[in-house]
Protein backbone atom coordinates (compact mmCIF):
# COMPACT_ATOMS: atom_id res chain seq x y z
CA UNK A 1 0.00 0.00 0.00
CA UNK A 2 1.34 3.40 -0.93
CA UNK A 3 0.88 6.17 1.59
CA UNK A 4 1.41 9.68 0.33
CA UNK A 5 1.19 12.92 2.29
CA UNK A 6 0.07 15.93 0.26
CA UNK A 7 -0.69 19.43 1.65
CA UNK A 8 -4.36 20.36 1.83
CA UNK A 9 -3.91 23.65 -0.01
CA UNK A 10 -5.85 23.75 -3.23
CA UNK A 11 -2.71 24.69 -5.12
CA UNK A 12 -1.67 21.10 -4.64
CA UNK A 13 -4.54 20.08 -6.89
CA UNK A 14 -3.12 21.90 -9.87
CA UNK A 15 -0.50 19.36 -10.80
CA UNK A 16 1.09 19.49 -14.27
CA UNK A 17 -0.24 17.03 -16.77
CA UNK A 18 3.04 16.45 -18.59
CA UNK A 19 3.74 13.19 -16.76
CA UNK A 20 0.19 11.88 -16.84
CA UNK A 21 -0.67 8.36 -17.80
CA UNK A 22 -3.81 6.28 -17.55
CA UNK A 23 -3.24 3.84 -14.73
CA UNK A 24 -5.90 1.44 -15.99
CA UNK A 25 -3.75 0.91 -19.08
CA UNK A 26 -0.53 0.38 -17.17
CA UNK A 27 1.20 -2.97 -16.96
CA UNK A 28 2.61 -5.38 -19.47
CA UNK A 29 0.85 -7.80 -21.75
CA UNK A 30 -2.72 -8.47 -20.69
CA UNK A 31 -2.29 -7.16 -17.12
CA UNK A 32 -4.35 -4.07 -16.34
CA UNK A 33 -3.71 -2.03 -13.22
CA UNK A 34 -6.66 -0.27 -11.60
CA UNK A 35 -5.76 2.36 -9.00
CA UNK A 36 -8.24 3.23 -6.26
CA UNK A 37 -7.78 6.22 -3.96
CA UNK A 38 -9.48 6.10 -0.58
CA UNK A 39 -9.35 7.54 2.93
CA UNK A 40 -9.05 4.78 5.50
CA UNK A 41 -9.80 6.97 8.50
CA UNK A 42 -12.74 8.73 6.85
CA UNK A 43 -14.95 5.83 7.81
CA UNK A 44 -17.97 7.14 5.92
CA UNK A 45 -16.23 5.83 2.78
CA UNK A 46 -15.48 2.28 3.96
CA UNK A 47 -17.74 0.55 1.43
CA UNK A 48 -15.55 1.99 -1.33
CA UNK A 49 -12.30 1.81 0.62
CA UNK A 50 -11.22 0.23 3.90
CA UNK A 51 -13.95 -2.38 4.28
CA UNK A 52 -14.15 -3.12 0.56
CA UNK A 53 -10.41 -3.63 0.39
CA UNK A 54 -10.33 -5.97 3.38
CA UNK A 55 -13.17 -8.11 2.02
CA UNK A 56 -11.56 -8.52 -1.41
CA UNK A 57 -14.84 -8.10 -3.27
CA UNK A 58 -13.44 -5.85 -6.01
CA UNK A 59 -10.70 -8.30 -6.89
CA UNK A 60 -13.30 -11.09 -6.95
CA UNK A 61 -15.56 -9.13 -9.30
CA UNK A 62 -12.65 -8.39 -11.62
CA UNK A 63 -11.70 -12.05 -11.64
CA UNK A 64 -15.23 -12.91 -12.71
CA UNK A 65 -15.04 -10.74 -15.84
CA UNK A 66 -13.26 -13.47 -17.84
CA UNK A 67 -12.37 -10.96 -20.56
CA UNK A 68 -8.86 -12.22 -21.27
CA UNK A 69 -7.18 -9.71 -18.96
CA UNK A 70 -5.46 -10.09 -15.62
CA UNK A 71 -6.26 -7.28 -13.20
CA UNK A 72 -4.12 -5.78 -10.50
CA UNK A 73 -5.72 -3.42 -7.97
CA UNK A 74 -3.55 -0.78 -6.31
CA UNK A 75 -5.10 0.80 -3.20
CA UNK A 76 -3.75 4.24 -2.24
CA UNK A 77 -4.66 5.63 1.18
CA UNK A 78 -4.87 9.38 1.85
CA UNK A 79 -5.90 11.62 4.75
CA UNK A 80 -8.22 13.86 2.70
CA UNK A 81 -9.86 14.08 -0.71
CA UNK A 82 -7.57 16.81 -2.09
CA UNK A 83 -4.60 14.57 -2.96
CA UNK A 84 -6.94 12.00 -4.50
CA UNK A 85 -8.23 14.70 -6.83
CA UNK A 86 -4.66 15.75 -7.62
CA UNK A 87 -3.77 12.20 -8.59
CA UNK A 88 -6.98 11.75 -10.61
CA UNK A 89 -6.37 14.87 -12.65
CA UNK A 90 -2.85 13.60 -13.25
CA UNK A 91 -4.31 10.36 -14.61
CA UNK A 92 -2.81 8.29 -11.79
CA UNK A 93 -5.97 7.32 -9.90
CA UNK A 94 -8.97 5.84 -11.69
CA UNK A 95 -11.57 5.70 -8.90
CA UNK A 96 -11.66 7.72 -5.69
CA UNK A 97 -13.92 8.37 -2.72
CA UNK A 98 -14.35 11.62 -0.80
CA UNK A 99 -16.86 13.97 0.84
CA UNK A 100 -19.39 16.19 -0.86
CA UNK A 101 -17.34 19.41 -0.87
CA UNK A 102 -14.15 17.68 -2.10
CA UNK A 103 -16.29 15.99 -4.75
CA UNK A 104 -17.25 19.40 -6.09
CA UNK A 105 -13.60 20.48 -6.15
CA UNK A 106 -12.89 17.19 -7.92
CA UNK A 107 -15.49 18.11 -10.54
CA UNK A 108 -14.12 21.63 -10.98
CA UNK A 109 -10.46 20.59 -11.27
CA UNK A 110 -11.28 17.76 -13.63
CA UNK A 111 -13.03 20.13 -16.03
CA UNK A 112 -10.37 22.80 -15.61
CA UNK A 113 -7.53 20.43 -16.45
CA UNK A 114 -9.28 18.61 -19.27
CA UNK A 115 -9.69 15.34 -17.38
CA UNK A 116 -13.34 15.38 -16.27
CA UNK A 117 -14.62 13.17 -13.48
CA UNK A 118 -18.08 12.02 -12.46
CA UNK A 119 -19.91 11.14 -9.26
CA UNK A 120 -20.92 7.52 -9.86
CA UNK A 121 -22.21 6.35 -6.45
CA UNK A 122 -22.62 7.27 -2.80
CA UNK A 123 -20.94 5.56 0.16
CA UNK A 124 -22.45 6.90 3.42
CA UNK A 125 -24.73 9.84 4.08
CA UNK A 126 -26.76 11.63 6.74
CA UNK A 127 -29.83 13.44 5.47
CA UNK A 128 -29.67 16.07 8.22
CA UNK A 129 -25.91 16.75 8.17
CA UNK A 130 -24.93 14.89 11.34
CA UNK A 131 -21.63 13.60 9.93
CA UNK A 132 -19.93 16.92 10.75
CA UNK A 133 -19.58 18.30 14.27
CA UNK A 134 -17.98 21.33 15.90
CA UNK A 135 -16.22 20.42 19.15
CA UNK A 136 -14.36 22.28 21.89
CA UNK A 137 -11.91 21.25 24.60
CA UNK A 138 -13.43 19.24 27.50
CA UNK A 139 -12.93 22.10 29.97
CA UNK A 140 -14.00 24.86 27.56
CA UNK A 141 -16.52 27.44 28.78
CA UNK A 142 -17.89 27.84 25.25
CA UNK A 143 -21.47 26.59 25.06
CA UNK A 144 -22.91 27.97 21.81
CA UNK A 145 -21.91 29.17 18.35
CA UNK A 146 -22.27 32.77 19.51
CA UNK A 147 -19.37 32.11 21.88
CA UNK A 148 -17.09 31.47 18.88
CA UNK A 149 -17.12 35.12 17.83
CA UNK A 150 -13.55 36.37 17.75
CA UNK A 151 -12.19 32.88 18.51
CA UNK A 152 -9.81 30.61 16.64
CA UNK A 153 -11.54 27.71 14.89
CA UNK A 154 -9.65 24.90 13.16
CA UNK A 155 -11.12 23.25 10.09
CA UNK A 156 -10.05 21.91 6.70
CA UNK A 157 -10.94 24.53 4.12
CA UNK A 158 -12.79 22.97 1.20
CA UNK A 159 -14.11 20.06 3.28
CA UNK A 160 -17.67 19.24 4.29
CA UNK A 161 -16.74 20.19 7.86
CA UNK A 162 -15.75 23.65 6.67
CA UNK A 163 -19.10 23.92 4.91
CA UNK A 164 -20.86 23.06 8.16
CA UNK A 165 -18.85 25.71 10.00
CA UNK A 166 -19.62 28.38 7.42
CA UNK A 167 -23.33 27.64 7.37
CA UNK A 168 -23.61 27.33 11.15
CA UNK A 169 -21.86 30.68 11.69
CA UNK A 170 -24.04 32.36 9.10
CA UNK A 171 -27.19 31.10 10.82
CA UNK A 172 -25.82 32.36 14.13
CA UNK A 173 -25.32 35.81 12.61
CA UNK A 174 -21.52 35.59 12.56
CA UNK A 175 -19.50 36.47 9.46
CA UNK A 176 -17.52 33.26 8.63
CA UNK A 177 -14.67 35.37 7.20
CA UNK A 178 -14.41 38.17 9.75
CA UNK A 179 -16.25 36.90 12.82
CA UNK A 180 -13.81 34.09 13.63
CA UNK A 181 -10.16 33.38 12.93
CA UNK A 182 -10.24 30.28 10.77
CA UNK A 183 -7.23 27.96 10.93
CA UNK A 184 -6.90 25.86 7.76
CA UNK A 185 -5.53 22.59 9.13
CA UNK A 186 -5.75 18.89 8.42
CA UNK A 187 -7.82 17.01 11.01
CA UNK A 188 -4.93 15.59 13.02
CA UNK A 189 -3.22 18.99 13.17
CA UNK A 190 -6.47 20.61 14.26
CA UNK A 191 -6.97 18.02 16.98
CA UNK A 192 -3.48 18.80 18.29
CA UNK A 193 -4.21 22.53 18.14
CA UNK A 194 -7.37 22.03 20.18
CA UNK A 195 -5.47 20.02 22.78
CA UNK A 196 -2.71 22.63 22.95
CA UNK A 197 -5.14 25.51 23.32
CA UNK A 198 -4.04 27.21 20.09
CA UNK A 199 -7.53 26.58 18.68
CA UNK A 200 -10.73 27.27 20.62
CA UNK A 201 -12.85 24.91 18.56
CA UNK A 202 -12.54 22.30 15.83
CA UNK A 203 -15.00 21.67 12.99
CA UNK A 204 -14.35 18.29 11.40
CA UNK A 205 -15.87 15.37 9.57
CA UNK A 206 -16.31 11.73 10.50
CA UNK A 207 -14.67 10.19 12.49
CA UNK A 208 -12.71 12.95 14.24
CA UNK A 209 -15.44 14.50 16.43
CA UNK A 210 -16.58 11.11 17.72
CA UNK A 211 -13.01 9.95 18.24
CA UNK A 212 -12.03 13.01 20.28
CA UNK A 213 -15.23 12.81 22.33
CA UNK A 214 -14.67 9.11 23.00
CA UNK A 215 -11.10 9.80 24.10
CA UNK A 216 -12.27 12.56 26.43
CA UNK A 217 -10.28 15.13 24.43
CA UNK A 218 -13.29 17.15 23.23
CA UNK A 219 -16.98 17.78 23.75
CA UNK A 220 -19.60 18.68 21.18
CA UNK A 221 -20.48 22.33 20.69
CA UNK A 222 -22.64 22.06 17.56
CA UNK A 223 -24.38 19.09 15.96
CA UNK A 224 -24.19 19.42 12.17
CA UNK A 225 -27.66 17.88 11.92
CA UNK A 226 -29.05 21.17 13.23
CA UNK A 227 -28.56 22.46 9.68
CA UNK A 228 -30.99 19.83 8.40
CA UNK A 229 -29.10 19.67 5.12
CA UNK A 230 -27.78 16.36 3.75
CA UNK A 231 -24.08 15.60 3.78
CA UNK A 232 -22.47 12.56 2.21
CA UNK A 233 -19.39 10.89 0.76
CA UNK A 234 -19.30 9.38 -2.68
CA UNK A 235 -17.32 7.67 -5.41
CA UNK A 236 -15.86 9.61 -8.31
CA UNK A 237 -14.34 8.14 -11.46
CA UNK A 238 -12.41 9.66 -14.34
CA UNK A 239 -14.55 10.03 -17.43
CA UNK A 240 -11.90 8.60 -19.76
CA UNK A 241 -11.42 5.58 -17.50
CA UNK A 242 -15.17 4.95 -17.29
CA UNK A 243 -15.51 5.06 -21.07
CA UNK A 244 -12.46 2.88 -21.68
CA UNK A 245 -13.19 0.34 -18.94
CA UNK A 246 -16.95 0.41 -18.21
CA UNK A 247 -16.94 -3.25 -17.13
CA UNK A 248 -14.22 -2.51 -14.59
CA UNK A 249 -16.15 0.42 -13.11
CA UNK A 250 -19.30 -1.70 -12.98
CA UNK A 251 -17.31 -4.43 -11.22
CA UNK A 252 -16.23 -1.87 -8.63
CA UNK A 253 -19.81 -0.73 -8.09
CA UNK A 254 -21.02 -4.31 -7.71
CA UNK A 255 -18.27 -4.89 -5.17
CA UNK A 256 -19.23 -1.70 -3.33
CA UNK A 257 -22.82 -2.92 -3.15
CA UNK A 258 -21.57 -6.23 -1.71
CA UNK A 259 -19.55 -4.38 0.92
CA UNK A 260 -22.60 -2.27 1.75
CA UNK A 261 -24.73 -5.38 2.20
CA UNK A 262 -22.05 -6.87 4.45
CA UNK A 263 -21.87 -3.73 6.59
CA UNK A 264 -25.65 -3.56 6.96
CA UNK A 265 -25.96 -7.26 7.78
CA UNK A 266 -22.95 -7.44 10.10
CA UNK A 267 -22.47 -3.95 11.59
CA UNK A 268 -20.45 -5.07 14.62
CA UNK A 269 -18.14 -7.31 12.59
CA UNK A 270 -17.72 -4.53 10.02
CA UNK A 271 -16.83 -2.06 12.78
CA UNK A 272 -14.25 -4.46 14.19
CA UNK A 273 -12.87 -5.01 10.68
CA UNK A 274 -12.49 -1.28 10.00
CA UNK A 275 -11.05 -0.68 13.47
CA UNK A 276 -8.37 -3.29 12.88
CA UNK A 277 -7.44 -1.78 9.52
CA UNK A 278 -7.38 1.85 10.69
CA UNK A 279 -6.35 1.75 14.34
CA UNK A 280 -9.54 3.61 15.26
CA UNK A 281 -11.49 2.33 18.28
CA UNK A 282 -14.27 0.00 17.13
CA UNK A 283 -16.64 1.88 19.44
CA UNK A 284 -16.05 5.05 17.41
CA UNK A 285 -16.46 3.26 14.09
CA UNK A 286 -19.77 1.83 15.29
CA UNK A 287 -20.99 5.29 16.35
CA UNK A 288 -20.97 6.27 12.69
CA UNK A 289 -21.33 2.97 10.83
CA UNK A 290 -23.50 0.94 13.20
CA UNK A 291 -27.03 -0.35 12.75
CA UNK A 292 -28.44 2.99 13.93
CA UNK A 293 -25.27 4.99 13.35
CA UNK A 294 -24.92 8.56 12.20
CA UNK A 295 -24.23 7.35 8.66
CA UNK A 296 -26.57 5.43 6.37
CA UNK A 297 -24.99 3.32 3.64
CA UNK A 298 -26.35 2.59 0.18
CA UNK A 299 -24.81 3.44 -3.20
CA UNK A 300 -27.77 5.29 -4.74
CA UNK A 301 -27.25 8.90 -5.79
CA UNK A 302 -30.46 10.20 -4.24
CA UNK A 303 -32.09 13.39 -5.55
CA UNK A 304 -31.89 15.05 -2.12
CA UNK A 305 -28.13 14.48 -2.08
CA UNK A 306 -27.75 16.02 -5.52
CA UNK A 307 -29.88 18.97 -4.38
CA UNK A 308 -27.62 19.46 -1.36
CA UNK A 309 -24.56 19.29 -3.61
CA UNK A 310 -25.95 22.15 -5.68
CA UNK A 311 -26.40 24.22 -2.52
CA UNK A 312 -22.79 23.50 -1.55
CA UNK A 313 -21.43 25.20 -4.67
CA UNK A 314 -22.08 28.69 -3.29
CA UNK A 315 -19.98 27.93 -0.18
CA UNK A 316 -16.99 26.91 -2.29
CA UNK A 317 -17.45 29.97 -4.49
CA UNK A 318 -17.47 32.24 -1.43
CA UNK A 319 -14.23 30.57 -0.28
CA UNK A 320 -12.81 31.22 -3.77
CA UNK A 321 -12.04 27.53 -4.16
CA UNK A 322 -14.08 27.04 -7.33
CA UNK A 323 -16.21 28.92 -9.78
CA UNK A 324 -19.66 27.77 -10.79
CA UNK A 325 -20.04 23.99 -11.16
CA UNK A 326 -22.50 22.13 -13.36
CA UNK A 327 -23.59 19.52 -10.82
CA UNK A 328 -26.01 17.82 -13.20
CA UNK A 329 -23.22 17.06 -15.68
CA UNK A 330 -20.97 15.85 -12.85
CA UNK A 331 -23.49 13.31 -11.58
CA UNK A 332 -23.52 10.13 -13.66
CA UNK A 333 -25.11 7.06 -12.09
CA UNK A 334 -25.60 5.14 -15.35
CA UNK A 335 -22.87 2.67 -14.40
CA UNK A 336 -24.40 1.98 -11.00
CA UNK A 337 -27.83 1.53 -12.54
CA UNK A 338 -26.45 -1.01 -15.00
CA UNK A 339 -24.33 -2.79 -12.40
CA UNK A 340 -27.02 -3.07 -9.73
CA UNK A 341 -30.22 -3.24 -11.76
CA UNK A 342 -33.42 -3.33 -9.72
CA UNK A 343 -31.43 -3.13 -6.48
CA UNK A 344 -30.41 0.39 -7.43
CA UNK A 345 -34.04 1.44 -7.81
CA UNK A 346 -34.75 -0.04 -4.39
CA UNK A 347 -31.83 1.87 -2.88
CA UNK A 348 -33.07 5.12 -4.38
CA UNK A 349 -36.31 4.73 -2.44
CA UNK A 350 -34.65 3.53 0.77
CA UNK A 351 -34.78 5.69 3.91
CA UNK A 352 -32.51 5.65 6.97
CA UNK A 353 -33.55 3.35 9.82
CA UNK A 354 -35.31 5.09 12.72
CA UNK A 355 -33.08 6.37 15.51
CA UNK A 356 -32.62 3.99 18.42
CA UNK A 357 -30.58 3.58 21.59
CA UNK A 358 -28.02 0.76 21.59
CA UNK A 359 -25.71 -0.96 24.04
CA UNK A 360 -22.63 -2.87 22.99
CA UNK A 361 -21.71 -5.26 25.78
CA UNK A 362 -18.20 -6.56 26.31
CA UNK A 363 -17.51 -9.73 24.36
CA UNK A 364 -20.73 -9.44 22.35
CA UNK A 365 -20.86 -9.69 18.56
CA UNK A 366 -24.25 -7.99 18.42
CA UNK A 367 -25.75 -4.95 20.14
CA UNK A 368 -28.89 -4.63 22.24
CA UNK A 369 -31.47 -2.07 21.07
CA UNK A 370 -33.81 -0.12 23.34
CA UNK A 371 -36.98 1.79 22.53
CA UNK A 372 -36.08 4.78 24.70
CA UNK A 373 -32.97 6.32 26.27
CA UNK A 374 -34.59 5.70 29.69
CA UNK A 375 -34.61 1.97 29.05
CA UNK A 376 -30.98 2.08 27.95
CA UNK A 377 -29.93 3.98 31.07
CA UNK A 378 -31.71 1.48 33.28
CA UNK A 379 -29.88 -1.39 31.59
CA UNK A 380 -26.52 0.39 31.79
CA UNK A 381 -27.06 1.14 35.49
CA UNK A 382 -27.63 -2.56 36.14
CA UNK A 383 -24.68 -3.78 34.01
CA UNK A 384 -22.06 -1.05 34.41
CA UNK A 385 -19.04 -3.33 34.39
CA UNK A 386 -20.22 -5.17 31.28
CA UNK A 387 -20.77 -2.18 28.99
CA UNK A 388 -18.37 -1.62 26.12
CA UNK A 389 -20.27 1.35 24.67
CA UNK A 390 -23.73 2.89 24.96
CA UNK A 391 -25.27 5.07 22.25
CA UNK A 392 -28.29 7.38 22.31
CA UNK A 393 -29.91 9.54 19.60
CA UNK A 394 -30.23 13.29 20.07
CA UNK A 395 -33.81 14.09 21.07
CA UNK A 396 -34.28 16.71 18.35
CA UNK A 397 -31.88 15.75 15.52
CA UNK A 398 -31.61 11.97 15.91
CA UNK A 399 -27.80 12.11 15.73
CA UNK A 400 -26.31 9.17 17.61
CA UNK A 401 -23.83 9.99 20.38
CA UNK A 402 -22.10 8.28 23.25
CA UNK A 403 -24.46 8.17 26.23
CA UNK A 404 -21.74 9.22 28.67
CA UNK A 405 -20.79 12.19 26.46
CA UNK A 406 -24.35 13.41 25.82
CA UNK A 407 -26.02 16.37 27.55
CA UNK A 408 -28.95 15.02 29.57
CA UNK A 409 -32.23 16.75 30.33
CA UNK A 410 -34.80 15.58 32.86
CA UNK A 411 -38.38 16.18 31.73
CA UNK A 412 -40.76 14.78 34.29
CA UNK A 413 -40.12 11.05 34.33
CA UNK A 414 -38.24 11.11 31.03
CA UNK A 415 -34.50 11.41 30.52
CA UNK A 416 -33.61 13.02 27.20
CA UNK A 417 -30.16 13.08 25.52
CA UNK A 418 -28.68 15.81 23.33
CA UNK A 419 -25.39 15.98 21.43
CA UNK A 420 -24.67 19.64 22.16
CA UNK A 421 -25.45 21.94 25.09
CA UNK A 422 -27.16 24.54 22.89
CA UNK A 423 -29.80 22.11 21.67
CA UNK A 424 -30.39 20.95 25.22
CA UNK A 425 -30.80 24.54 26.38
CA UNK A 426 -33.20 25.25 23.52
CA UNK A 427 -35.33 22.33 24.68
CA UNK A 428 -35.19 23.46 28.30
CA UNK A 429 -36.20 27.00 27.36
CA UNK A 430 -39.23 25.67 25.49
CA UNK A 431 -40.28 23.23 28.25
CA UNK A 432 -40.73 24.85 31.67
CA UNK A 433 -39.81 22.61 34.55
CA UNK A 434 -37.05 20.79 32.68
CA UNK A 435 -33.33 21.08 33.42
CA UNK A 436 -29.99 19.61 32.45
CA UNK A 437 -28.37 16.98 34.67
CA UNK A 438 -25.12 15.05 34.63
CA UNK A 439 -24.79 11.57 33.14
CA UNK A 440 -24.17 10.19 36.63
CA UNK A 441 -27.44 11.74 37.83
CA UNK A 442 -29.26 10.36 34.80
CA UNK A 443 -27.99 6.86 35.60
CA UNK A 444 -28.99 7.29 39.21
CA UNK A 445 -32.52 8.35 38.26
CA UNK A 446 -32.83 5.45 35.83
CA UNK A 447 -31.77 2.87 38.39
Amino acid sequence: MKRTTVPLATAALLLPLAACGTSAQAGTGSTITVTVGYQSKTINTVTAGTLLRSLGYFEQQLGALHDGHTYKVVWQDYATGAPITAQMTAGKIDIGSMGDFPLLINAARGRQLGRPTHLVSVTGYNLRGGLNTIVTAPDSKLSSLQDLKGRKVSTSVGSAADGTLVRALQRAGIDPDKGVEKLNQQPAVGASALAAGSADALSQFVAWPGLLAYQGKAKALYDGAQLNLPTFHGVTAREDFAKQRPAVLEAFLKAQAQATDYLNAHPVAAAENVAKATGLPAEVVYLYNGAHGISTFDPAVKPQLVSALKQDVSILESEKLTGDIDVDSFVDDQYAKKALGSAYTKDLAATPPPAASEVWSKGADTTRTFKTPDELLKYVAQHRSDIRAAYVPDTTTGTLWFADRAVWVVDGSRLLPFVAPSTAQTYVAAHPGTRTISYADALGRAS
